[in-house]
């Protein structure tokens, strides 16, 4: 028998059965499990889902946040950078203050000129080639009327700007000239004529380095124009408009109109009769006597601190101030750029307040005046000083130092009246130190010699003193006889004026009235009275012996005749 054939035959069923399986059965249903792998496209991944939510929500928290942070944070700065870009602001130039002296005539005032703007986008045509004609043919006139260069012009023509300016201050007959031009080619839009004032000084180089001047923009840049510029110059006032994203003027748009403050006038305490006359003396003074380094003078009225006149010398014209001198030009052109503005700067300076000075024998006032007031001697006590023609001292290093007495032949025995008039130094090296430093100080102190005067004048500077604690026997010697310090001229012109007000010191005052041109009421500036630092008679006394020194002493050359002045 065949075994092979005995094989029994396999069941298609039960081939079948294998991939398959029963497992079981449970209410009524047959749960089936298929062995190969098998995923479903409609299935939701839940796990997804919760990234793809958690990523949206973040999202949401962040852009309510970077809301809030524009909103409150930047809308301030948001919103004023929309109205820059919305807004159209036609500046409205308000007229600068006049200046005048004390007798009313003016010394500075502002002319009437003219401003040339443009808006580009009204110099138009119809179609493209026409304005491009349109605008070169008016950027050729332009530069033409105004000395301008055709490209700078036509850049500006060509500009996307609301408004782009051609040329500030310009004189009566340039702008009649456009004027004229603009009428026979019937141009009525996008050529602006803006009236604008120009500062004009009638007296030139009259009290100049007081005055100072004015920028191109009308701008204090010197002086009392500097110093008051804020009271000068009044408050701009403006046209504003709107315009769209195509940077155009939106039509028929409300305008707003803020009018301009103009500026106040001033009324100066100094008297142009005073001043030229001290000028011209000044200038005299000073070439004769070749003083390479200048010189100033001051002219106060003691009674209430007016400065009725302040000279320097060289001075310059005002309405050229970037012009050198007749001093300054000998050197002028050889110099560098950074030197040539420091020269001007010097021009400019005002020496009265800006530059200190060892006052010298003028300080023996002062000196004087501590002295009587502090008992030490009298004015006309025989024999109190002795003058051997020097005094010796141990400076700080032990050795001798000798400060000799500006005569070789000794001035011998003096008072104190006969010391002043001999302006001998030896004898108020021996009233210093009968003083002593610290008292010396104290009335410097008092005299207002430590502090600027506050007088309202630009640029002012103060003193220069050692240290208290640093005065030798030599440093207080030399400050005795006004040496070995610093301090401006006016500093010692209001120091000596409080002698002459029977010892009490007054603040300096440059402006006397401020007089609004809008409404026409008037402000004094107030006098003011700082402190009495000697008695009225220690002030007679020593203005007694300062009328010594003029007519029998050594400042004989300054005697003048008796006037008396009501001030």
């Amino acid at each position: 028998m065949n075994k092979k054939n005995n094989k029994p035959k396999k069941n298609k069923q039960n081939s079948n059965e294998k991939n398959i399986k029963k497992v079981s059965k449970t209410d009524e249903n047959n749960v089936i499990k298929i062995k190969t792998d098998f995923e479903s496209q409609n299935f939701i991944n839940i796990k997804k889902l919760r990234i793809g939510l958690i990523v949206i929500f973040v999202l949401i928290i962040f852009l309510i946040g970077r809301i809030g942070f524009l909103q409150f944070v930047e809308g301030s700065e948001l919103k004023e950078l929309a109205y820059n870009q919305q807004a159209i602001n036609q500046i409205i130039s308000p007229k600068r203050g006049n200046i005048y002296d004390s007798t009313g005539k003016a010394i500075a005032i502002s002319a009437q000129v003219d401003t040339i703007t443009i808006n580009p986008s009204k110099i138009v045509k119809k179609n493209d080639e026409d304005t491009k004609a349109y605008k070169e043919m008016v950027a050729k006139k332009l530069s033409e009327i105004f000395s301008l260069d055709y490209e700078e012009v036509l850049n500006k023509v060509n500009s996307e700007s609301n408004v782009e300016t051609i040329a500030k201050k310009v004189e009566q007959d340039k702008v009649n000239e456009l004027e004229t031009w603009m009428e026979e080619n019937k141009i009525t839009a996008g050529i602006n004529i803006d009236e604008d004032s120009k500062r004009y000084y009638p007296y030139g180089t009259v009290a100049s380095n007081v005055i100072g001047f004015c920028g191109i923009d009308n701008q204090g840049l010197d002086g009392i124009e500097a110093k008051w510029d804020s009271v000068l110059a009044g408050t701009p006032g403006k046209i504003v408009s709107s315009k769209g994203s195509d940077q155009k003027e939106i039509p028929n748009t409300e305008e707003t109109y803020i009018s301009a403050e103009n500026g106040s006038d001033l009324t100066l305490t100094i008297d142009l009769n005073i001043q030229t006359i001290i000028e011209k003396y000044l200038k005299q003074a000073v070439e004769e006597n070749e003083c390479t380094r200048g010189g100033n003078v001051i002219v106060m009225n003691p009674k209430n601190g007016d400065i009725l006149g302040m000279a320097t010398y060289p001075n310059y014209d005002l309405n050229s101030p970037y012009t050198p001198n007749s001093t300054l030009a000998l050197t002028y052109d050889s110099l560098s750029s950074e030197e040539k503005t420091e020269a001007l700067f010097r021009m400019w300076a005002n020496k009265s307040v800006a530059e200190t000075y060892e006052p010298g024998s003028t300080f023996k006032v002062i000196t004087s005046a501590v002295a009587l007031e502090e008992n030490i001697t009298t004015t006309d006590k025989e024999r109190d000083f002795v003058c051997n023609g020097y005094e010796l001292f141990d400076d700080i290093n032990g050795k001798k130092t000798k400060i000799s007495c500006w005569r070789a032949n000794p001035h011998g025995e003096q008072s104190l009246r006969q010391a002043l008039m001999n302006s001998c130094n030896p004898a108020f090296m021996q009233l210093g130190a009968r003083i002593t430093a610290p008292t010396l100080y104290k009335y410097y102190d008092a005299f207002g010699l430590f502090e600027s005067t506050n007088s309202g004048l630009y640029g002012e500077q103060s003193s220069i003193f050692q240290k208290l604690d640093e005065v030798g026997p030599v440093e207080l010697a030399t400050m005795s006889f006004g040496q070995r310090l610093n301090v401006t001229p006016l500093q010692m012109i209001t120091a000596i004026s409080c002698v002459a007000n029977d010892g009490i010191l007054m603040q300096p005052r440059i402006v006397k009235q401020i007089t609004n041109t809008e409404t026409g009421s008037v402000t004094d500036m107030p006098v003011t009275q700082v402190r009495q630092v000697i008695s009225k008679q220690t002030a007679q006394e020593v203005k007694s012996m300062m009328e010594s020194v003029v007519t029998k002493g050594t400042g004989r050359h300054a005697a003048v005749s008796r006037i008396f002045y009501r001030w």
